[in-house]
């Protein structure tokens, strides 16, 4: 009795083990194509001297959902504001979405669509520390293919003439071949099969 609930109990755990493996390989392979974007490459989420340089920056990768972006600066002196639209064109960092003070944010991108971030210090924002990040749809959908172009018209072609004894009038066609002999076919074939396994009976008998 004791056995036998061990042994229930035992195919329950490995069952669940089981379970849990398929989970989590599911998520390896959700995140395999993930990647990670450091805010502003080498000068990181500050005011720079170029005024557009962060959106700059953005519009030259492609954000798809699952990537995080990287945003790296003085805890002390900076922070991350996520915001929307409105509050991302006058700068208005009073009522954000969320809010970030820890100097190495990894922001999740989960959804496609716009993303809005400023500077937690309004002059900054006004400077130009702000960002705007566009996530693509899911990078496993690929586009329909185009539509079949129509195929070119046939070319008129000029029937060549028959030779001379083989002519037909315009409305009949020449008479179809021949049947081909199936019974000669069917002797020829089974003249190889006999000659082949003649042959490798020989061989045998000479090994």
């Amino acid at each position: 009795m004791a056995n036998s609930i061990l042994r229930s109990v035992d195919g329950h755990n490995q069952r669940m083990f089981l379970a849990l493996g398929f989970l989590c390989l599911a998520s390896m392979m959700q995140n395999a194509g993930a990647y990670e974007f450091k805010v502003g490459g080498v000068n990181g989420w500050t005011v720079t001297s170029n005024p557009d340089e962060h959106n700059q920056w953005a519009q030259t990768r492609r954000f798809q959902k699952g990537d995080t972006l990287l945003f790296v600066y003085k805890p002390s002196q900076d922070s991350v504001l996520q915001v929307n639209k409105q509050d991302y064109d006058n700068c208005n960092t009073g009522s954000p979405i969320a809010k970030f003070e820890d100097g190495n944010t990894s922001f999740n991108l989960t959804h496609s669509g716009p993303y809005y971030f400023i500077s937690g210090i309004e002059l900054n924002c006004h400077n130009n520390e702000k960002l705007t990040a566009i996530v693509l749809s899911d990078r496993s959908k690929t586009p329909p293919p185009p539509p079949p172009s129509s195929p070119p018209p046939p070319a008129a072609t000029t029937p060549s003439p028959a030779p001379a004894g083989e002519l037909f009038p315009s409305d009949q066609s020449p008479p179809p071949p021949p049947p081909r002999n199936g019974a000669s076919s069917s002797f020829v074939s089974l003249t190889s099969s006999i000659g082949a396994f003649v042959m490798g009976s020989s061989l045998l008998l000479v090994l």
